[in-house]
């Protein structure tokens, strides 16, 4: 590697190839769906390659994704990559729910498994006439629909894996399916990426595997967060937000630190993609943006025309 570090030279973003994605999860009240279009307005100038929307299985949680995604659509420039999970629902219903993205205008949906009905850690089983898994889900995705897929990939192995080969088997099983793009669960120490990403590679997969990144908003929040997601937590990262559990300021001092760093050390080893767990707040991704050399492109961010994403498109 260069002496002179590849992150320094921040205002060549776009020579550098770097891109980014965010995801944001559907809101249930009032004042979760103003902080989430604020969040939308203040990273959209950036000119993300697509956002993404999280999905929960029936219900209120697929009709607010549903919601969320046609409004980006009509109000904004943005890629909208929809979720969808196989979970508790027939391969029939599903189809339906392809149907109408493809519809509303869709282009790229996110194929996930999903939790269980009954929340992480009970064991999964799929719904009697529905798509078994996830790389079940992305052929039958390719089969309804001329839509981008992009899937999951887990650097610390995915909580149901028995091992992180059969973890892999999967991700070929997914892309073989069609799937173009992988996203990584969060993880904080870089080599679990890199030494993934060998053996993902030795394997055969060459779609890109985009990095996943988790600024912190909260650490309390974070750590059960990953506990349930199977994300190991380093000692090192709770060190750094030891003691500050009253100092809400400097939290998130610390919080940008982090991010930073990580991300940085990322470029600075060859990555030009990143995917932002935002968690429909946008200050400390927009500033790690900005550390990319990301700058906004005000005067096409916005359009309230209808056909504003079929035209960009």
């Amino acid at each position: 590697m260069d002496a002179a570090r590849a992150s320094r030279f921040v205002g060549a973003a776009a020579a550098r190839g770097i891109g980014v994605s965010f995801e944001f999860f559907p809101p249930r009240t009032a004042e979760m769906e103003q902080s989430l279009w604020e969040a939308i307005g203040r990273l959209a100038p950036l000119r993300p390659n697509f956002v993404s929307v999280t999905y929960g299985a029936g219900g209120s949680t697929r009709e607010r994704t549903h919601a969320t995604v046609k409004r980006i659509l009509a109000e904004t420039m943005l890629t909208p990559a929809a979720h969808l999970t196989c979970v508790a629902a027939t391969c029939a219903e599903v189809d339906a729910v392809i149907a109408a993205y493809a519809q509303a205008g869709v282009r790229h949906i996110v194929a996930l498994r999903g939790d269980p009905v009954g929340g992480v850690g009970e064991r999964f089983a799929p719904h009697p006439g529905g798509y078994r898994h996830a790389a079940d889900l992305v052929a039958g995705i390719k089969r309804n629909a001329d839509i981008e897929v992009s899937v999951s990939a887990y650097p610390e192995k995915h909580p149901d894996s028995p091992s992180v080969a059969a973890d892999i088997d999967m991700l070929k099983a997914k892309v073989d399916a069609g799937a173009t793009r992988a996203i990584t669960q969060f993880f904080f120490e870089n080599d679990l990426y890199f030494r993934y990403l060998e053996r993902v590679r030795a394997s055969g997969i060459d779609v890109p595997i985009v990095p996943g990144i988790l600024p912190v908003q909260n650490f309390k929040q974070t750590k059960n967060f990953a506990a349930r997601a199977g994300a190991a937590v380093p000692d090192w990262l709770a060190q750094r937000f030891e003691g500050l559990e009253e100092d809400a300021a400097t939290r998130k001092l610390i919080a940008a630190a982090v991010a930073a760093e990580q991300v940085l050390d990322l470029v600075d080893h060859g990555v030009t993609d990143f995917h932002f767990y935002t968690m429909n707040r946008a200050d400390l991704v927009y500033a790690i943006c900005h550390l990319l050399g990301l700058r906004p492109a005000r005067e096409q961010t916005t359009s309230t025309h209808p056909h504003a994403q079929k035209e960009r498109a």
